[in-house]
């Protein structure tokens, strides 16, 4: 016989998650020597590539509050667009295995003569959101959202709609420039 003090009862306790607070939106101009330039969150710095130093125009934006980076790429063109605008879907397609689904929203602004797709990818996928902006003739540049945890799109649900909201506005404000 047992005696009743050595009988516990256990609940398991569901896991829990941090709560996440954000800091309030506002942007700033990318400052940069680069051939583009958007806005950026005030919340954020950019810096060269580290891994790409050959490449001078690319760029990271470091959002560490909430273990974020978008990675940008730029390429200038040479009659070869639709390379790159293949090799861009491509890099989004191979997050398929592990996403429920990948929405793509054409971009058209005639007036500052940017054009794009714009890429969310929902799901368990390393990288949340990715997009490209052309000018068609000169100018290719890429970007992609990662946040440097596991995914799991139930609890990064908060940040990843946070920060949506800032690659909207990179998007959106997107002008090219000429260096000198």
């Amino acid at each position: 016989m047992v005696p009743m003090a050595c009988k516990r009862e256990y609940t398991p306790k569901p896991r829990g998650y941090f709560r996440i607070s954000f800091p309030e939106k506002a942007y700033k101009p990318l400052d940069m020597p680069v051939p583009y330039t958007f806005s950026v969150p005030k919340y954020s710095y950019s810096e060269a590539d580290s891994f790409n130093p050959d490449q001078p125009y690319w760029l990271t934006i470091q959002i560490p509050a909430n273990h974020s980076q978008i990675h940008i790429s730029y390429i200038k063109l040479n009659k070869n667009l639709a390379l790159h605008i293949e090799n861009s879907r491509s890099l989004v397609y191979k997050h398929a295995e592990k996403a429920s689904s990948i929405d793509e929203q054409t971009f058209v602004n005639p007036i500052k003569k940017v054009y794009g797709t714009l890429y969310t990818i929902k799901g368990n996928a390393a990288s949340p959101m990715q997009f490209y902006l052309t000018d068609s003739v000169n100018n290719f540049l890429r970007g992609a959202l990662y946040i440097k945890e596991v995914p799991n799109a139930d609890s990064l649900r908060p940040v990843i709609k946070f920060l949506s909201e800032d690659v909207l506005q990179l998007v959106e404000s997107t002008e090219w420039k000429s260096i000198k």
